[in-house]
């Protein structure tokens, strides 16, 4: 009985247990996110201050508004949309960081397919 009431106690405090997020740590600076597509490493580099996030990928360059919800959530609009894709708002939240990166997950506002990542802060 003592066992079962000490099992029970250990999940309560695992339970409440949050992890810290230091999200204002990476609301601006330069960053690169790797992610693997078609069995190929990719990787993204982006600039992003208060307002705006600029990003190279495969060679080309995209310039995106930035609106901020809290220290850790915001959404991205693409200034220049070259298709119905493109134009779709984007909504990123930090779940976790560290000192030098940060997991997040995205998508499409409205939808409600979520995707993860993790991306490292280089400046």
């Amino acid at each position: 009985m003592k066992k079962i009431i000490f099992l029970f106690a250990s999940f309560g405090l695992i339970s409440c247990f949050q992890q810290e997020r230091n999200c204002a740590d990476f609301k601006t600076g330069k960053f690169q996110f790797e992610q693997e597509i078609e069995g190929k490493k990719e990787i993204s580099i982006f600039e992003r201050t208060d307002s705006i996030q600029i990003e190279t990928f495969r060679g080309k360059t995209d310039t995106s508004a930035v609106r901020w919800i809290n220290d850790c959530e915001f959404v991205l609009n693409k200034l220049h949309p070259k298709g119905m894709s493109d134009k779709k708002t984007i909504h990123m939240k930090f779940l976790t960081t560290t000192p030098d990166s940060y997991t997040f997950e995205y998508s499409y506002v409205g939808e409600s397919n979520k995707m993860k990542g993790t991306v490292k802060k280089i400046n």
